[in-house]
């Protein structure tokens, strides 16, 4: 009772339930609320204050930026979904709201295409500038081991040199990325490899270019720290993953490396073991972390899951959780 009391009073306020209405649509940092909401940084930092201390929200710091997003706890997650059906979507502030959400999306989606289209010309020397890019190779085929592939998915492919890599083992393979610059180098890179079964096709790592359940092997390299929803990622690669099928997720671990973020677009300063874990639970996916990678300053992890034969659920809530 004291939690839904404290859940209750935190939520009581006009601002306080738009906050709400913008973080089902995914995280978001203060500034991003200051810019949405039209409101000083004191104030939008008090509103969420309370809905942290009320329970409805967590609050994540990551360097210098602080991400917020819903609390998923049975009190939080339970009443806020009562209280965003009960909403209006047509009143004139959560449509203003939504809005700007959208411009600020706009934006920052903007702002990556511009750096990958700059980028792409020396995007694997950049993926090699902290921890050496053919260690991480290596790690990637032995987590796979000789295990057969009949029909792989590579989410961001950029430069194509996972498709590259991989795809010899597979009967087929897709790569997929929303960048023409590098679907251009990697379709280069595909013609001299002469793999005429390995595509690259333009795609949204949120809107999958694939039916459900049609790929054994989705692989996600270097992808989720560009996210804005990396959950909402994963939960679209296990809507493709087959039943028995394995997803590879390959990313940084914490750290404080704020550079690539002004200069290299990141939008996360890498991941948890347990928190990548628990968004693929969350799927219905069970895995694990199979490999650490330390580098100067970073670290790389490599979680391998496996979604079992009889889970269908877990990947559906998932992908309507992102909408």
């Amino acid at each position: 009772m004291d939690a839904l009391l404290a859940a209750l009073k935190s939520a009581a306020e006009p601002t306080r339930l738009r906050v709400l209405a913008l973080l089902a649509h995914g995280e978001a940092t203060v500034s991003e609320l200051c810019r949405i909401l039209s409101q000083s940084q004191p104030r939008v930092s008090r509103h969420l204050k309370l809905l942290t201390d009320g329970g409805l929200v967590d609050r994540f710091p990551e360097g210098s930026w602080v991400f917020y997003r819903l609390a998923d706890g049975p009190v939080a997650s339970k009443l806020t979904r009562q209280l965003l059906a009960g909403l209006d979507d047509t009143d004139a502030r959560l449509v203003s709201d939504r809005a700007r959400l959208e411009t600020v999306r706009t934006q920052r989606s903007a702002n990556a295409q511009a750096y990958f289209k700059e980028a792409a010309e020396h995007w694997n020397a950049i993926r090699s500038m902290h921890v050496d890019e053919r260690e991480v190779e290596q790690a990637i085929q032995q987590a796979l081991g000789d295990e057969p592939v009949t029909n792989m998915l590579d989410v961001g492919t950029g430069t194509g040199r996972m498709l590259e890599l991989l795809g010899p083992r597979a009967g087929r393979a897709l790569g997929v990325d929303i960048s023409h610059d590098m679907l251009r180098i990697a379709r280069e890179t595909l013609e001299r490899s002469a793999q005429p079964h390995v595509q690259a096709r333009q795609g949204d790592m949120y809107r999958l270019p694939s039916p459900a359940s049609a790929h054994d092997l989705v692989l996600v390299h270097q992808v989720l720290h560009f996210a804005d929803e990396p959950a909402a990622v994963i939960a679209e690669a296990t809507r493709v993953l087959q039943p028995g099928g394995r997803l590879l997720i390959v990313d940084f671990a914490p750290h404080q490396s704020e550079q690539l973020r002004t200069e290299h677009q990141h939008r996360r300063l890498g991941f948890t073991e347990d928190e990548v874990l628990a968004w693929c639970s969350s799927c219905g996916l069970e895995g694990k972390v199979v490999s650490r990678l330390p580098g100067t300053p970073l670290t790389v992890l490599l979680w391998l899951c496996h979604k079992p034969v009889d889970v269908t659920q877990g990947a559906a809530a998932g992908t309507n959780g992102k909408q």
